[in-house]
């Protein structure tokens, strides 16, 4: 007998008596089976020596001398036959002292060791009381209740300190609930109000005071070995974790009790593919890496190289080795990585590849100092918690993706796809080395030897249309004031008012003529600081005047950001804001379909009409085989597009509400550049002094002339190609012949010269005008 656990408080007084199973014994001595009713004769009068076993013992400690009678009595109960296969005990509930044990129970606490005590687990003191106070409830007063339902466990350990989980189950047939003088008389109101409150123990203890009720007879407690389930639900509840990291120790202590294995180790290594190699990292960095062991992360990354591994990653099997001796080390890399096993003291593993869909997360290793510990059978028990740890590790992928995200925007801002897996290379090995806590400089992300391509679509005169739309703005407020003035001075005469329509015609006049740098502000600022008050006074003191609805229509056509009228200058920003939307839809969208040939770097601008750049070149697409006729194809595209985007300019001109013009410029630039991003500035330059012609070419060249003449070498419905040597000029005539073909551009073919510009000479150009005799 065995007394292993209680709680010092309970409404129950508890009596240890067998008086339920008499029944069953005066029963079977009225058989008609002779040697079953003898011997159930012969126990009905051997008990009835013992009363106390009837009428119940309070002391545990005094069932000792009545061992061998309980035995007995028990017989029917607890069968020889499945003494070494179930796991049994009587036991009053909750208390856990228990006796009878079977030979199981016997010897699975004989391996736990004398030091270990009965402990039903997550039962707190104050949950033990109330969950005998619902035993009474349940029994007594025949109300249901399910808090008896939930699953209790005890976790024994093993002789190799393996923690084995067992659900706990109680027999209560034998067992009556008996009300003292002490017992309350409860009502279904107090059941009920005692059902709504389960966590408050004041209460349950005001209903049922301690030892209140006596809890007479026996049960039998068995238990059930839930140890894998118990270990799958426990992972799963610890991979679910968000807030604390998954704990090595943890994990191991639940596949130790999965495998029954003392010194399984268990390790993670995961894998991030960028440019489709892959790169070694450790998701978790309290998780032990096989792999990693004391190597470098290049070393492990030449060990994936080895047919086996690939083998291993591609085709998504366990690789069971139970006995690392016997693996033959044909292959280098092989013997290189078995070789690192065994330096751990690895005589058996497991490697399993974590993969979700076509996506190598990582691997997932199991060893065991042990030959045979692990082996093809027993690797089979993965399946149950394979796609929990496929879970966790995918999450922390897009964890670690959302955090790499978070350094590229903080430190290098939005990128273009194209080149995202360099700032990508550079993120990790900054998130690597903060991880095993090194200092890690970000470095500045270079692109040697691509080559440039850059084109525009300009607003033609721009500022001369912006500057016009500011004057007739101007002209517009001061005729309105003029008329106001003019209105007022008739309600009310007054000297001011004809010295301010007289004022207001004379920036009138000078509007009319021309618009200087500084007059727009002036004009505002005397609007504002001297007229605008005198309307305002005059609407304040006149409010049934005429000229007070004037006052009012006009301040109604104030702009207040700018303090003036904004009519003409609204259409001429509405007309490029259209003219930027529709070109720029076109570019991006043909941009997708361009990538699909070669990825390139592309970047477009706004301004009043549209810049775009592109980069193209074997840097940009290591993982490409890069040839000259994809810097060929995207220029033959560019030129197309250039196209589109005049067409679709001329099918929207006649709606803008602020007629313009639009010119289209393309810039050939033969040799190959570096581009390189600038960390303070946030974006892509060119590097290198000699590279810097070709952005001082892109700055310059839309303003230039034809050499020898005052003719800008832009016009309205022509597409002019800049280059400098003959190479171009050959390829660009012979995509012009095709385009021709096609009927964009038409036969007019004008070549010339381009001035001198300062650091850039001998610029050459072609001139050809748009088709658009299909448009009308």
């Amino acid at each position: 007998m065995q007394f292993n656990f209680a709680f010092d408080s309970s409404p129950f007084k508890t009596l240890i008596a067998f008086h339920k199973i008499i029944p069953s014994f005066e029963a079977a001595a009225l058989s008609p089976v002779g040697f079953q009713a003898s011997y159930a004769r012969s126990l009905l009068e051997e008990i009835s020596k013992y009363p106390e076993l009837i009428d119940g013992v309070e002391k545990a400690e005094d069932l000792l001398r009545y061992e061998p009678i309980i035995k007995v009595l028990l017989a029917d109960l607890f069968p020889s036959s499945l003494t070494h296969n179930e796991i049994k005990a009587v036991t009053i509930p909750f208390h856990l002292y228990t006796f009878n044990h079977t030979a199981r129970l016997e010897k699975i606490l004989a391996d736990a060791g004398d030091h270990y005590e009965f402990s039903l687990r997550d039962i707190s003191p104050d949950t033990y009381y109330i969950l005998n106070c619902c035993v009474i409830i349940s029994q007594y007063y025949g109300f249901k209740v399910d808090a008896m339902d939930a699953p209790l466990f005890l976790d024994i350990p093993d002789k190799d300190n393996i923690i084995h989980h067992y659900r706990v189950l109680f027999n209560a047939d034998f067992i009556d609930v008996l009300p003292t003088e002490r017992a309350l008389d409860l009502t279904a109101e107090d059941i009920t109000e005692l059902v709504d409150n389960f966590s408050d123990i004041a209460l349950w203890k005001s209903k049922f005071p301690e030892q209140s009720w006596i809890l007479k007879g026996f049960s039998i407690m068995t238990l059930f070995d839930a140890t894998i389930e118990n270990a799958v639900s426990s992972f799963k509840s610890n991979l679910l974790r968000e807030k604390s990291a998954v704990q090595l120790a943890e994990i191991e202590s639940i596949f130790r009790s999965i495998y029954k294995i003392n010194d399984l180790r268990i390790g993670l290594t995961s894998f991030e593919k960028v440019r489709n190699e892959y790169n070694l990292r450790i998701v978790e960095k309290q998780l032990y890496s096989h792999l990693l062991y004391d190597s470098t992360i290049e070393e492990c990354e030449n060990m994936l190289c080895s047919e086996t591994l690939e083998n291993l990653l591609t085709k998504d099997e366990y690789f069971v080795v139970p006995d690392i001796d016997k693996l033959p080390l044909d292959d280098p890399k092989q013997a290189y990585f078995i070789n690192k096993l065994k330096q751990q003291k690895v005589k058996s593993f497991i490697f399993v590849p974590l993969v979700e869909g076509d996506k190598v997360l990582g691997l997932l290793e199991m060893s065991s100092s042990k030959v045979r510990e692990l082996n093809s059978v027993n690797a089979n028990k993965l399946n149950f918690i394979l796609p929990f740890i496929k879970d966790k590790v995918s999450k922390a992928f897009a964890e670690t993706e959302n955090q790499i995200e978070a350094v590229i925007q903080k430190e290098y801002t939005a990128i273009h796809p194209s080149v995202k897996w360099r700032f990508q290379e550079e993120a990790m090995h900054f998130l690597n080395d903060r991880a095993f806590g090194k200092d890690y400089a970000l470095q500045e992300i270079v692109f040697d030897h691509v080559y440039p391509l850059y084109g525009q679509i300009d607003v033609q005169g721009s500022s001369e249309s912006r500057n016009q739309a500011i004057r007739q703005d101007l002209i517009n407020q001061s005729k309105e004031l003029i008329a106001l003035f003019t209105a007022v001075n008739q309600t009310q005469r007054l000297p001011l008012f004809e010295q301010k329509v007289f004022d207001l015609e004379r920036n009138l006049t000078t509007l009319q003529q021309a618009l200087l740098t500084d007059t727009e502000q002036l004009m505002l600022d005397y609007f504002n600081q001297d007229i605008h008050p005198i309307l305002e006074n005059f609407r304040k003191n006149n409010k049934n005047s005429v000229a007070t609805e004037a006052i009012d229509r006009y301040f109604e056509r104030i702009n207040l950001s700018i303090g003036g009228f904004y009519e003409a200058r609204q259409d001429y920003d509405n007309s490029i804001t259209l003219i930027n939307k529709k070109l720029v839809a076109i570019l991006d969208e043909k941009q997708v379909e361009a990538q699909e040939y070669f990825p390139h770097y592309y970047e477009r601008y706004k301004t009043d009409g549209i810049e775009h750049n592109m980069y193209i070149g074997a840097s940009i697409a290591p993982g490409r085989n890069f040839e000259l006729y994809y810097l060929r194809n995207l220029r033959l595209w560019q030129l197309q597009v250039m196209c589109a985007m005049e067409r679709e300019f001329r099918q929207l001109q006649p709606a803008l509400p602020h007629q313009l013009e639009v010119t289209s410029l393309v810039l050939v630039f033969a040799t190959p550049i570096s581009i390189r991003f600038r960390m303070d500035e946030k974006q892509f330059d060119i590097d290198g002094s000699y590279n810097v012609r070709y952005e001082i070419a892109k700055k310059r060249i839309d303003k230039a002339k034809i050499k020898g003449s005052t003719e800008r070498i832009t016009q309205k419905g022509k597409l002019v190609i800049v280059y400098s040597n003959v190479h171009e000029e050959t390829e660009y005539l012979g995509y012009i012949n095709l385009l021709q073909h096609k009927g964009l551009l038409d036969d007019n073919i004008e070549q010339f010269e381009v001035e001198d510009l300062q650091g850039l000479v001998g610029l050459k150009a072609i001139r050809v005008g748009f088709n658009f005799q299909d448009l009308h």
